[in-house]
């Protein structure tokens, strides 16, 4: 019995509404794999009823391999040195 990686959900914060379409826009044209689902949505830090920092959570779901009938071709390969892909 193999393991396979069939999908991930990746969250990105970006500090303006252009970066967080910038980050879809790149995951779009990837074909390494299907996206499944992608979101973006604006948050907000309040103290005292002010807003005191903005940003956007970008949401991607990526499918890899098929749940059925898995090749087992996706290989991953994260950079936590904090260099950004986009």
């Amino acid at each position: 019995m193999g393991k396979y990686l069939i999908k991930v959900t990746e969250e990105y914060r970006a500090d303006t509404e252009a970066e967080a379409d910038e980050i879809l826009k790149v995951a779009r044209e990837d074909d390494m794999y299907e996206i499944k689902k992608s979101t973006k949505t604006k948050k907000e830090a309040k103290a005292k009823g002010e807003v005191v920092d903005e940003w956007f959570n970008v949401s991607i779901t990526k499918i890899f391999d098929s749940e059925k009938e898995p090749t087992g071709t996706a290989r991953i390969l994260y950079d936590l040195k904090g260099d950004s892909a986009f």
